[in-house]
């Protein structure tokens, strides 16, 4: 199974991910890492990406996820994912691969934001993700107001309920 930590910049995608790999001992990979060079020019200067910029980027998360399927291994993935073209893009089905959204009002992702320095991710950028951002259907979503560690617990806790089987 994948999990795919979905939400904006500033939401805990890589921090929680991080987190939730170590308690369910499974590997973790942050999309970011993945963005061409191109892509990551644009961001740091402010400029959001298109849906052309963003489609090789997905079909390399796409073949990273099918990977990990293949070989029956858990991955947890953080990837922005904000749109459901995305989404059906990396294969997301709430099955195998399932989306869990990190949600937070405007002002806590700012609040975080400002207290990070991130390599490309200018922090301009956060109103133009929050104005693309599609509700996914299905899936789980947390709220981001806690810690690291209480967010990844109530991840868990919303895949027991759910009775979601994991590798």
């Amino acid at each position: 199974m994948v999990i795919v930590l979905i939400g904006p910049m500033g939401c805990g995608k890589t921090t929680v991910g991080k987190v939730l790999a170590e308690k369910m001992s499974w590997d973790f990979e942050d999309g970011d890492d993945f963005h061409p060079v191109s892509n990551k020019t644009k961001m740091a200067a402010g400029v959001p990406l298109d849906d052309k910029d963003r489609t090789p980027w997905l079909q390399i998360l796409h073949d990273l996820i099918q990977n990990y399927l293949l070989k029956e291994e858990g991955l947890i993935l953080a990837c922005s994912a904000l749109k459901k073209g995305y989404r059906r893009a990396l294969g997301i089905n709430q099955k195998t691969v399932l989306s869990v959204l990190l949600q937070g009002t405007s002002e806590l992702l700012q609040e975080r934001i400002g207290l990070r320095n991130h390599e490309y991710m200018n922090r301009d950028l956060l109103q133009s993700q929050l104005d693309i951002l599609e509700l996914p259907s299905g899936g789980i979503t947390v709220d981001i107001a806690g810690t690291p560690v209480f967010i990844a617990d109530l991840i868990q806790q919303k895949l027991r309920e759910l009775n979601i089987l994991l590798f």
